[in-house]
C-alpha cells in the first residue's frame, strides 16, 4: 500500500466528493473538489483480498483517514465508484473476470452501509467518460465516445449529453464488438475477432509475436524473448525507426480506425477521446487510426469527427472519473 498523497493546494470549505476506482490489481481512491482537484489520494490492493468484506474493511480504514483530513464526512456529498462490469442501475459488480470476487457483488450497497454516505457505481469506462465531460477534453461536449486503450479496450458513449447505459446498465462495450469475423481468440470472453483482441496493449503484443513469426524482417524485437514482448517494447523499437515495429502500429491503427468508423456511424459524435497507455505512442498509432477511420466512413460523416487525447492527468484520471459520478447524483 502506498502512502496517502496530498495535493499542495489547501482544502476549501466547499462540498467534496469521494472517487474510488477498483482495478484488478489495485484500488485508487481520493477526495476531489468541484474543480477537479484531487486533494488527497491513496491506494490499496484489490488482489490481496479474496473476500469482498475484508476489502471493504481496509478501504474504510484508509479512506476514513482522508475523509477526516478533508474536514469530516459532513463535507462529503457522496461516493462514486468505477469498477469492471459495474452496473449503474443496480450498484452491483457482475461477473467481473479480473476481480477476485466472483458472481454478483452488491458493491455500492456494501460501501454505502460502511461509510453511511450516498454511493453510486458504474463501470470504469463510463466513469472515465463522465470525468472527461466534467473535467477534461469533453468539457461542454454533449456527443462523444471515450475509448480507453489499456490492457483491454473500454468505452463510454455520451449522446445528447447523456451517458448511454442501455436497459440493463451494460451498454457501450465497444471493445467486445467483433471487428474481424473469426479473428483472434479472446480468452477472457471466448469470442473471436473483437476490437480488444487487437487494439489493446495486450493485442499489440500479440500482433508483434504474430508478425515476427510470419516475417523474416530484421527487427530489434527479435532480441526480446517472445513472452517478454509488450507494447512498450514495440514502441521503443518503433522510435528507433524499426520497420516491423512501425508496421505493428500501422496494423493496430488500421483495426482501431475501422472500428471507430463503425462507432461514428452509430452515434455521430463530435469527438472520440482516447485515453490509456497506448496513446503514448502518439502519431505512430494516431495517424493510421485517423486515416482508416476516414477511409471507412460514408461521405456524410467524413471530416467531422475529431480524435482527441484525454486531457486528464493519468495518475488522477480514475479517481476523477469516479468522483464525477457524485456531482451527477440527484439530491
Amino acid at each position: 500500500m502506498s502512502k496517502a498523497k496530498k495535493n499542495p493546494s489547501s482544502v476549501s470549505l466547499d462540498t467534496l466528493a469521494i472517487g474510488i476506482d477498483i482495478g484488478g490489481t489495485g484500488t485508487k481512491f481520493g477526495i476531489v473538489d468541484r474543480n477537479g482537484n484531487v486533494l488527497f489520494q491513496n491506494e490499496i490492493s484489490t488482489r490481496g483480498h479474496a473476500e469482498v468484506e475484508s476489502f471493504i474493511d481496509e478501504l474504510h480504514v484508509q479512506l476514513s483517514e482522508l475523509i477526516e483530513r478533508s474536514g469530516g464526512s459532513g463535507r462529503m456529498r457522496g461516493i462514486g465508484v468505477g469498477a469492471p462490469n459495474g452496473n449503474y442501475y443496480t450498484g452491483t459488480v457482475e461477473y467481473a473476470p479480473n476481480l477476485p470476487w466472483k458472481g454478483i457483488i452488491p458493491l455500492a450497497k456494501l460501501i454505502q452501509n460502511k461509510f453511511q454516505l450516498p454511493t453510486v457505481l458504474t463501470n470504469d469506462a463510463n466513469a472515465a467518460a463522465i470525468g472527461e465531460m466534467m473535467y477534461g477534453a469533453a468539457k461542454e461536449k454533449k456527443d462523444f465516445i471515450m475509448i480507453t486503450l489499456g490492457t483491454g479496450v473500454g468505452s463510454g458513449i455520451v449522446a445528447n449529453g447523456h451517458l448511454i447505459l442501455g436497459h440493463d446498465g451494460f451498454a457501450g462495450e465497444l471493445g467486445h464488438t467483433i471487428i474481424i469475423p473469426n479473428g483472434r481468440f479472446h480468452p477472457g470472453t471466448g469470442k473471436y475477432g473483437s476490437l480488444e483482441s487487437y487494439a489493446s496493449a495486450t493485442g499489440v503484443a500479440l500482433t508483434a509475436v504474430e508478425m515476427l513469426e510470419k516475417s523474416e524482417e530484421d527487427s530489434l524485437l527479435r532480441k526480446v524473448p517472445k513472452n517478454k514482448i509488450d507494447s512498450k517494447k514495440v514502441y521503443d523499437a518503433a522510435i528507433e525507426n524499426d520497420k516491423l515495429a512501425k508496421e505493428i502500429f500501422d496494423f493496430t491503427g488500421k483495426i482501431l480506425g475501422m472500428a471507430l468508423a463503425n462507432f461514428v456511424m452509430f452515434s455521430s459524435p463530435e469527438a472520440i477521446i482516447l485515453f490509456g497507455g497506448l496513446t503514448k505512442a502518439g502519431e505512430l498509432i494516431l495517424k493510421p487510426t485517423r486515416e482508416h477511420m476516414e477511409k471507412n466512413l460514408i461521405q456524410v460523416f467524413q471530416n467531422k469527427v475529431k480524435i482527441l487525447i484525454s486531457h486528464l492527468k493519468e495518475s488522477d484520471a480514475a479517481i476523477l472519473g469516479a468522483s464525477a459520478l457524485v456531482w451527477e447524483m440527484k439530491d
